[in-house]
């Protein structure tokens, strides 16, 4: 058989609220429309419900935003409260231009809003990134591991920009199970080249993967990844963020 794998999606889950076992929740979806979750298998779930079960939404209206965050709302065009909620959300503020705020998040990643989000939540209301995304893809592994018996590995997902590119695509902010990143420097290719710069972001092509699957409106927020080899670890998402010294951009 020529290489393949296929995405499934995973439908069924009810709306999610906080404090709900997304664990079990996910195992009884995929069961429940006749795909169980099989040895191999590699879960991608989005932030949505991952920030949703852990109490990560905020209502707006508890939100009192500060001189700062009212006047760079006015120059942004935006709701102050957003914008506080953003600075909260931010190690600094990278570029603020054109009614766009790019900021580093206390996890390291360079992103518009700091995941601050209010799509597919209430009205009035906003999502906050997981505090600590590695931690609940380990916690979603460990959940489903207790139900299924099996380890499956676990990306948690979300929709970051690219400059100079138009469109989002999914990335892996939080990472269990499997090594994010294939090195291949020092391999030969066919030609007998050695190969000088190939570290293939494999995490995030398995997010960006899931996406066209999940969609923004298809109410699919997990998928399966299915009949893939990738290699398994324990190393975390933070393998993903290029160091400063390396970072031509900064």
């Amino acid at each position: 058989m020529p290489p393949r794998y296929e995405v499934i999606g995973i439908t069924g889950l009810p709306e999610i609220r906080t404090g709900d076992d997304l664990g079990r929740l996910i195992v009884e979806a995929a069961a429940a429309q006749g795909t169980p979750l099989q040895e191999g298998d590699l879960l991608v779930v989005s932030q949505k419900i991952v920030s949703k079960s852990e109490g990560r939404v905020v209502r707006l209206a508890d939100v009192s935003p500060s001189p700062a965050a009212q006047a760079m709302a006015r120059e942004l065009g935006k709701d102050p409260r957003l914008v506080e909620l953003i600075l909260r959300e931010s190690r600094r503020v990278v570029r603020m231009d054109k009614g766009i705020l790019i900021v580093e998040t206390h996890h390291g990643w360079i992103c518009a809003n700091a995941g601050v989000d209010q799509s597919n939540v209430d009205l009035e209301c906003a999502s906050l990134l997981p505090e600590d995304p590695d931690r609940s893809a380990q916690v979603l592994r460990e959940q489903v591991r207790g139900l299924t018996g099996v380890d499956h590995a676990v990306i948690v997902s979300d929709t970051f920009g690219r400059p100079w590119r138009e469109g989002l695509t999914n990335v892996a902010i939080g990472i269990a199970g499997l090594l994010p990143i294939k090195n291949y420097l020092g391999a030969q290719d066919p030609a007998g080249h050695t190969l000088q710069a190939t570290l293939l972001a494999v995490a995030d092509e398995l997010a960006g993967a899931a996406e066209p699957v999940m969609g923004k409106l298809n109410r699919v927020p997990a998928t399966i990844i299915r009949g893939l080899p990738f290699e398994r670890g324990e190393e975390t998402s933070k393998a993903l963020l290029r160091d400063p010294s390396r970072d031509l951009f900064r």
